[in-house]
């Protein structure tokens, strides 16, 4: 599974297309967020990437979970989005406007 992570500085279109572009490849990947603003990032950033994916007809689930990860020989906490996607039956009623 592909990792993107998201700092407090990321730009949440930009992380948006990384997450589109990865699922749209494997179906799944994996957000990290370390810190209150590069959670607000990434979430912003998974919410944007539902518009990116609802072009092909595909929308996404995102499950939160906390992971540990040693940075700079340190254990911190990290929030972790297990995003996948899947197709969509019918048209978004978004469309249907």
């Amino acid at each position: 599974m592909e990792t993107v992570r998201v700092s407090g500085q990321s730009r949440p279109n930009s992380v948006a297309g990384a997450i589109a572009a990865l699922l749209r490849i494997h179906s799944e990947v994996e957000v990290q967020a370390i810190g209150a603003v590069a959670v607000n990032q990434a979430v912003k950033a998974i919410a944007i990437s539902r518009s990116y994916l609802s072009v092909d007809h595909m929308d996404l689930v995102c499950v939160p979970a906390f992971v540990k990860l040693e940075l700079e020989s340190e254990e911190r906490t990290a929030l972790k989005f297990i995003c996948k996607a899947h197709k969509l039956d019918t048209v978004p009623a978004a469309e249907l406007l």
